[in-house]
């Protein structure tokens, strides 16, 4: 078998109908679009949202009003109960969190949250801190500082 052998399966490739192409073809005159109406114009018929009038779907969900803060700060989140992977007293900063797996990236500041109990002292730097957060690590003998 050569590389030029091979072909669509008979049968699976039908070629497109040509209407509008005289009476004998079958498609002419009307070209397949019947006689009068919106239809049959040369630009004509609805558009994809047009409900034949009535109000269409996008007017009546209210959950498309409102509006996006586009100031809004996205943060990494990461919960004190996922800092228990580190050894006690160790730097825990946005690089060493990264090595872990605990961010995905440092595009975005990352957020300590208080979800969780803290077992030994770190010293935590990150972008931003819950204030349980703060208590808790503080509470277990480490420091907190917001870079």
């Amino acid at each position: 078998m050569r590389q030029d052998d091979l072909g669509p399966k008979a049968g699976s490739k039908r070629r497109r109908k040509r209407i509008g192409r005289g009476d004998g073809s079958g498609h002419g005159t009307y070209s397949c679009r019947g006689s009068k109406g919106q239809k049959s114009r040369s630009g004509g018929g609805v558009g994809l949202r047009f409900e034949g009038g009535q109000t269409p779907l996008v007017k009546r969900l209210p959950s498309i009003r409102g509006f996006t803060n586009i100031f809004k700060t996205d943060y990494a989140l990461v919960n004190l109960r996922q800092l228990r992977a580190f050894e006690q007293g160790a730097e825990v900063t946005p690089q060493r969190l990264l090595e872990a797996g605990l961010v995905k990236s440092l595009k975005k500041p990352i957020k300590i949250l208080g979800d969780g109990e803290l077992q030994h002292p770190l010293m935590v730097k990150a972008g931003k801190f819950t204030e349980s957060a703060k208590k808790k690590i503080e509470a277990a003998g480490g420091s907190v500082e917001e870079v």
